[in-house]
């Protein structure tokens, strides 16, 4: 079995084109994993992305983070929301074509969720 870490603030999103990195802001602060709070559903929605550098004259750069398409949690909830897990990936507003964004690193490496390789 595998262990797919859970996110904290401090988590690193970036898009498929490495340089942009998503702005974090958990709306819950009931649960922390080393005084920091774990994020969860549709906190790595519709965020920020700063500093990505695929543009072009007609392109923009990455700026906004899209909906999640995979990596919520479906056994650990907190206050009803499904945790954010290592494998959170979603869609940019990128211009160009589909791009993602990725955990980079999860924030934290003392508590994960089980998974089946």
């Amino acid at each position: 079995m595998k262990r797919l870490s859970l996110l904290t603030d401090r988590a690193v999103l970036v898009c498929n084109h490495q340089t942009g990195i998503v702005t974090n802001q958990p709306t819950q602060h009931l649960v922390k994993i080393d005084g920091r709070p774990i994020l969860v559903d549709s906190n790595p929605e519709r965020k920020t992305i700063k500093g990505c550098t695929m543009a072009t004259p007609t392109i923009k750069p990455c700026s906004l983070t899209l909906k999640v398409n995979q990596g919520y949690s479906d056994l650990i909830r907190i206050d009803g929301k499904r945790v954010c897990l290592q494998t959170v990936t979603g869609l940019t507003d990128w211009a160009g074509a589909n791009v993602n964004y990725t955990v980079r690193t999860p924030g934290q490496s003392l508590l994960g969720e089980s998974a089946e390789s």
